[in-house]
């Protein structure tokens, strides 16, 4: 898989940084089938992990949305995973993963190298278990929906958000995925996303704004003359403890990345990068903070949460090689970008509920340039010719598949939905009835 280029690398960084301060130590080396056990039982657990981002997207979306939509929100993510799953099976990791041409793999299921061997669970792949590769790739696919989700949140419709998510995850993923992780044309060129700034957060971004701009803003969060009316979510702690999971989720996002754990230099990369990747996300939080105090003379708590994701994202695209000092550097960047681009946004009338797109498609942009900064065989002409080549992609895939979806089942709630909430319009239940509408019935 093309993503272990990135274990090679780091690996002789180590070495080279253990020269200067005299003989590299003696490692004894492990033999091939305990390093086969490591490798997989690492993607099995950053993987589960990774998963677990799953709830940290559902609960902070269920806390920065208002109650009557909390159920849908809660659902959409639960469905978007599934769906993630199985279109990763049916089609979408020998997409990303079985190219051949530079430019798209192929179209059809996982089965591992032999049918017979997949059938029974016992293929493997060089130094790892093939499934177990095939988990940690999935769940990267569920991150990239559920940033859609959040910010259209509240006032699309269901079966249309899934229907998008099915083609978000089938082609639009894995095709610009292969350019780089399948060893596609911009991997050719050089251009280096360690964990997926762009190949995962950027791309739910791409996608996210296309269809925020598409679908328009909630009703009445804009008026006629500019004015921005505030919409404030209905469960800040539920929105916190999101983003404690996700801050969480993230050491087996970007740790996880490092594919192997069959070596002392592998071990020594991973301690690296969990490092390096709590604390950007810890300078995103305290950027956020002392920005948002400047300009407002008050802390939003919102916008630190947001800046820890900001700072998360910002050194995904390359957690490894970065001292700490410039990680925290990189993550407040990220941070102090979140708080600038929220009210950018609301200028331009586009409605981001979460806040997703300044943290995942600004920051995302941000970390992948920013890998020049201690990558020396990246170059900024090349990471930027691998951001606009992506963003341009989804942007037009994603525009075409929106207004397909808007011109044929539509993709917005009516206006009376909208106001009852989708909860009851479209799941017919309340998240909270004994506070909700339902209640007035006893």
């Amino acid at each position: 898989m093309m993503r272990t280029m990135n274990y090679m690398k780091s690996a002789a960084a180590s070495v080279a940084a253990f020269a200067l301060i005299g003989a590299a130590p003696a490692y004894a080396a492990v033999d091939s089938e305990t390093a086969y056990v490591l490798n997989t039982f690492s993607f099995l657990v950053n993987g589960a992990l990774v998963m677990w981002m799953a709830a940290g997207f559902a609960m902070l979306e269920s806390g920065l949305v208002r109650s009557k939509n909390t159920a849908t929100i809660c659902l959409k993510n639960i469905a978007l995973y599934s769906i993630a799953g199985l279109t990763f099976y049916l089609v979408g990791y020998n997409l990303m993963y079985m190219d051949v041409t530079g430019f798209i793999g192929s179209f059809s299921p996982f089965w591992g190298p032999d049918d017979a061997d997949a059938l029974a669970g016992t293929f493997s792949d060089g130094g790892y278990s093939a499934s177990s590769d095939w988990f940690f790739q999935m769940v990267f696919v569920a991150t990239a929906a559920s940033i859609v989700s959040g910010t259209l949140a509240e006032r699309t419709k269901l079966w249309s958000f899934l229907a998008f998510v099915v083609l978000l995850t089938a082609i639009i993923y894995p095709i610009q995925g292969s350019w780089v992780w399948g060893g596609g044309w911009l991997a050719e060129m050089g251009f280096s996303d360690y964990a997926g700034s762009t190949l995962v957060h950027s791309v739910g971004g791409w996608a996210a704004l296309t269809g925020a701009i598409i679908l328009g803003a909630r009703k009445g969060k804009y008026t006629a003359d500019g004015k921005v009316n505030p919409i404030p979510g209905a469960n800040l702690p539920l929105a916190t403890l999101g983003t404690f999971i996700l801050w969480l989720g993230w050491f087996g996002f970007n740790g996880g990345s490092v594919l192997a754990l069959g070596s002392a230099a592998s071990v020594i990369e991973m301690a690296n990068v969990f490092a390096n990747t709590n604390m950007a996300a810890a300078g995103g939080v305290l950027a956020a903070m002392v920005v948002t105090q400047i300009m407002y003379k008050k802390v939003d708590l919102t916008l630190a949460l947001n800046g820890a994701i900001g700072g998360l994202v910002s050194i995904t695209a390359e957690p490894a090689d970065p001292t700490i000092g410039m990680a925290i550097a990189i993550g407040a960047v990220g941070g102090a970008i979140v708080v600038f681009a929220v009210p950018l946004l609301d200028k331009l009338k586009i409605d981001d509920v979460v806040g997703a797109i300044p943290a995942h498609l600004f920051c995302g942009i941000w970390g992948t340039l920013a890998v020049v900064l201690s990558d020396s065989e990246a170059t900024f002409v090349t990471q930027l010719t691998g951001i606009v080549a992506i963003g341009a992609f989804v942007l037009v895939v994603s525009t075409i598949f929106w207004l397909l979806l808007k011109y044929t089942i539509g993709i917005r709630a009516s206006e009376e939905d909208e106001v009852e909430g989708l909860d009851k319009a479209e799941l017919g239940l309340e998240a909270y009835p004994e506070f909700g509408q339902g209640s007035k019935s006893f």
